[in-house]
């Protein structure tokens, strides 16, 4: 994951604007996270088909051009990239409180 922008929103005290590009090898996968309490993501797929699922939901698959959202303190359960051959891409951007500095948490 890496950060390609970070802002301080200034018309929305205390909320920041993070956009991350996450970048999967062929078959790379995420392991099970919590996002941040506060943030609301938005997610693009940049390249490749990637399979998302949140707790609650049926998994989906993702392919370039799509997008989705995940509401404040979701739960990822899966997040990978369908090809064996080929990486993908996705650029995910987070609204979240300025002070949240750990948008995603692993479990344990």
């Amino acid at each position: 994951m890496t950060t390609n922008f970070d802002r301080v929103i200034p018309n929305i005290p205390g909320k920041s604007l993070i956009a991350v590009e996450v970048t999967y090898a062929p078959g790379g996968t995420s392991t099970p996270h919590h996002h941040a309490n506060s943030s609301f993501i938005y997610a693009y797929v940049v390249s490749g088909t990637i399979r998302s699922q949140v707790e609650g939901e049926p998994a989906r698959d993702f392919h370039a051009g799509e997008s989705w959202y995940e509401l404040p303190g979701a739960h990822h359960l899966e997040s990978k990239n369908m090809s064996t051959t080929e990486p993908a891409k996705l650029l995910a951007v987070f609204i979240v409180d300025t002070n949240d500095k750990e948008l995603t948490t692993p479990d344990k």
